[in-house]
């Protein structure tokens, strides 16, 4: 199926085939082959953002989950796929089978997903990776998208007549280099497959997008939904639609197996990271940030993730504009597989964030009364925090407080950010004092961090933020400690060892803990010796932890090049950059090595 050079060589055939009752009765196309497999009532979905199983019916409900620029600018799709559920593993043709209702009309567009591979997924953007969506929008035409894994918009987009409403019979069909689509039996036309399914794999995916009425029947009843634990799963507002059936089947002869999820639980080493923090002689935690796409679909990365840390960091999947997309409607599928994956590995949660200016979905910036956006925090702690109780060890309340605006510490200014940050704009410093408390009452027994980059070197950044820890302890306020992110993204970032212990010190006397929270020290390929300062950067700040006793953990930010967050996303795909103990084909690095000579020195 290979364009541009044929170097793929095997023939895949797709059928997606929608059938609802509105009068759309044809089979569609596509040829005999083995028996169907019924992957939606014989497998798991309850675990797909978005939804609902009841009585063998999957309820797609629209969540529009959008990922924004750090100036809150954009809002790029980050639609959901079922990773805890079913997927297919196939060396040739094959034939999927959906039936769906409630699609076309007035109601918003209906949606199936089908993934090659996987989008790699950050705060800021979203990779996307070979897949097709192909659904029926609002107007009742058939509508077909291609993304060939070389840049964020579909490589190819047609949209077919159709007529279609209320029960639909679809078909997609790729034979060779083309995806052939059809309508209740009859042929609407094609569309060229670039090689969506090249390395045999195929993830699902469920969409809806939601009703303009139904949206500002949302915004009428959130202050009442809101108040009450709002899971997507018990969302019964009147956008989205029903899927009734998903079967997949091989043709030709092809081969195809369904494959379940994988066991979260990993085996250990006595030879990793973790094995070695047990004999520190204290509790003390080695961690790293995960995501949940490459943790269910990257065996490796899975592997050293349960077997090297102690301590999961949530990478993206507990803010706010992940689990909290719209108004009085929150989903947490996501982050609860990652809350799974620590319980089955017995690793603790630190969890990121409940409070922060960044990452927000655009509804939560849309309101300019103070009151309102005091009540939104508040609901929004209150509802999250309430329900990871008892499930989670730790919680950065609040992220990234202070000012990257130098002018906001002169005049007598206390450092605080206020561009950008809705929370200031209406509360001023107390917001912090109510975030706090907040996190406190709904989950008393986890320890709450204030979380900060830039403050692991002298000067006015952290004697803002010490001075603003003293006021919050003088308050009563329930901070137990600080984050030091210690993201080493230039040679000017990288301090002192011996600058970030006073720092840890000095808030021992406060009686507040430290933890190294968010650690990477990215390299260029012209530094000379520069994975040897990268393994020295980590060793000293893991050093100073191990000998400081109110410093609780250490964490890089990632453990992998592969997924890192300081990939260069000027290009596409982004360039993998070198500044994690794990390189992009997840060796070891000369980091790794020290970290681990580092615990066996204390």
């Amino acid at each position: 199926m290979g364009l541009g050079g044929g170097t793929w060589q095997r023939l895949t055939a797709v059928v997606l085939v929608m059938a609802v009752a509105a009068g759309c009765t044809g089979q569609g196309e596509g040829a005999g082959g083995g028996n169907d497999e019924d992957l939606l009532r014989n497998h798991d979905w309850t675990q797909m953002p978005g939804t609902t199983v009841r009585n063998g019916i999957l309820r797609v409900g629209a969540l529009d989950r959008r990922i924004v620029e750090q100036d809150s600018s954009g809002g790029r799709p980050n639609p959901p796929l079922n990773l805890a559920g079913p997927h297919l593993r196939s060396d040739g043709d094959f034939t999927v089978t959906a039936r769906m209702s409630g699609v076309g009309d007035d109601g918003g567009g209906s949606w199936l997903r089908l993934y090659g591979r996987v989008p790699v997924i950050y705060d800021e953007w979203r990779q996307e990776r070979p897949s097709l969506r192909v659904g029926v929008t609002a107007g009742g035409q058939v509508e077909v998208q291609i993304w060939d894994g070389e840049g964020d918009e579909p490589a190819t987009s047609k949209a077919f007549d159709c007529g279609c409403s209320g029960t639909v019979t679809l078909a997609v069909s790729s034979i060779g280099d083309t995806f052939r689509v059809a309508a209740d039996g009859r042929r609407l036309g094609t569309v060229q497959d670039p090689g969506v399914f090249a390395e045999g794999t195929v993830w699902f995916g469920l969409e809806a997008e939601a009703e303009a009425e139904a949206e500002a029947e949302a915004e009428a009843e959130a202050e009442a939904e809101a108040e009450a634990e709002a899971d997507a799963g018990e969302d019964e507002r009147r956008e989205g639609w029903r899927l009734t059936q998903l079967s997949a089947r091989a043709e030709s002869g092809d081969s195809l197996r369904v494959i379940k999820a994988p066991q979260l639980r990993q085996e250990r080493s006595d030879d990793s990271l973790r094995a070695r923090a047990v004999d520190v002689g204290r509790p003390f935690d080695v961690g790293t940030a995960l995501a949940e796409n490459p943790l269910l679909t990257d065996s490796r990365y899975r592997a050293l993730a349960g077997s090297q840390f102690s301590m999961l960091t949530p990478e993206n999947a507990f803010k706010p504009q992940f689990l909290h997309p719209r108004r009085g409607v929150y989903d947490y599928r996501d982050a609860d597989l990652l809350v799974r994956f620590a319980r089955a590995n017995d690793m603790k949660v630190h969890a990121h964030t409940l409070v922060w200016h960044e990452a927000l979905p655009d509804w939560m910036r849309e309101n300019d009364d103070p009151e309102e956006v005091r009540r939104t925090m508040l609901r929004h702690i209150a509802t999250v925090a309430g329900h990871f109780k008892g499930k989670v060890a730790e919680w950065d309340v609040v992220n990234e407080p202070m000012s990257d605006d130098e002018e906001s510490y002169t005049d007598g200014d206390l450092g605080l950010r206020s561009e950008q940050s809705p929370w200031f704009e209406a509360m001023g410093e107390e917001y912090i004092d109510e975030a706090f408390r907040a996190a406190h009452r709904a989950d008393p027994k986890a320890r709450l961090f204030l979380n900060e980059y830039g403050v692991e070197e002298e000067g006015e950044r952290w004697d803002a933020l010490y001075d603003l820890v003293k006021r919050l302890k003088e308050r009563g306020v329930p901070v137990d400690g600080v984050g030091f992110q210690n993201h080493e993204y230039a040679p000017g970032d990288r301090i002192d060892p011996e600058t970030f212990r006073s720092h840890v010190r000095d808030l021992a006397e406060l009686g507040v803990q430290a933890r190294v929270s968010e650690m990477d020290v990215p390299v260029g390929e012209d530094e000379e010796d520069g994975r040897q300062t990268q393994a020295d950067e980590m060793a000293g700040k893991l050093r100073v932890c191990l000998e400081e006793p109110n410093c609780t953990s250490f964490s890089t930010w990632g453990f992998t090049d592969r997924y890192g967050s300081t990939a260069d996303i000027r290009t596409y795909p982004p360039r993998t950059a070198d500044s994690l103990p794990w390189d992009a084909a997840l060796r070891p690095k000369p980091a790794y090595e020290r970290l681990l000579e580092t615990f066996d020195e204390a």
